[in-house]
Order: structure tokens, then sequence, then C-alpha cells
């Protein structure tokens, strides 16, 4: 019997039952970073809604490092503009020491704005 394609390629088949299936394996990961919050949100975010996306970089490899690269991203962006935005309005270390439980409601008031905009910018777009 002539060969097909698939295995002029380098391919081979497995017998199950009456069909012959092709060996089909996902290429190895590069590299295996550790992925954050973030990244596993923007991931299951992916795989629901941007299905094709998620397919093709899974096939070719390179999932886990695009995850990893946003989580590094998605961190980077906010603890820089709880940073920012804490020093705009003044909460300070000396509010800290002065008031603590004030200083606590407006960071936190703060990491939530923060978090909803990296959600919408980066994450979920």
């Amino acid at each position: 019997m002539a060969k097909t394609i698939f295995e002029k390629m380098g391919g081979t088949y497995v017998r199950q039952g009456d069909y012959d299936l092709p060996r089909l394996s996902l290429p190895a990961e590069k590299e295996n970073r550790p992925i954050g919050v973030w990244g596993q949100r923007h991931l299951r975010y992916i795989r629901q809604y941007k299905r094709i996306f998620y397919t093709n970089l899974l096939t070719s490899g390179r999932l886990n490092s695009y995850i990893a690269d946003i989580n590094e991203q998605a961190e980077e962006i906010f603890s820089r503009l709880v940073e920012q935005m804490a020093e705009r309005e003044g909460v300070t270390e000396q509010l800290k020491e002065e008031n603590q439980m004030e200083w606590v409601g407006r960071i936190n008031n703060i990491r939530s704005r923060v978090m909803e905009i990296v959600n919408n910018d980066l994450l979920y777009n």
C-alpha cells in the first residue's frame, strides 16, 4: 500500500479497533515558568472566549510562556499603578502611622480600582 502524505512526513499510525489513528503529540514547552493569579485569570478567559487563539498557543508549545509573560506584565502594572495612585492621593507611611484604619481603607480602595484597570485593559480584552 502507498504511503500517505502524513507517513511521508515521518508520521505514524496506531490501530484503534477498526481505525488507524495518527500518533500526534504536542511540542514540549521550552521553559516552565510559574504562573500567578493574573496569568490564571487570563488563561481561563482565553480558554473560554478565545478558543482558536488558545488552541494555536497550545499546539505551538507557547502557551505557558505567553501566560507567564501576561502575568509578569500584570504584576508590574498593578504595583506601579498602586504606587502612583497612593502618592497622588496622599496615602503615605505617615498616614499609616497616624491612622491605620483610614490608611487600610484608602489603600484597599486604590488596589480595587487598579485591579479593575488591569482586568479590563490587559486580561479581558
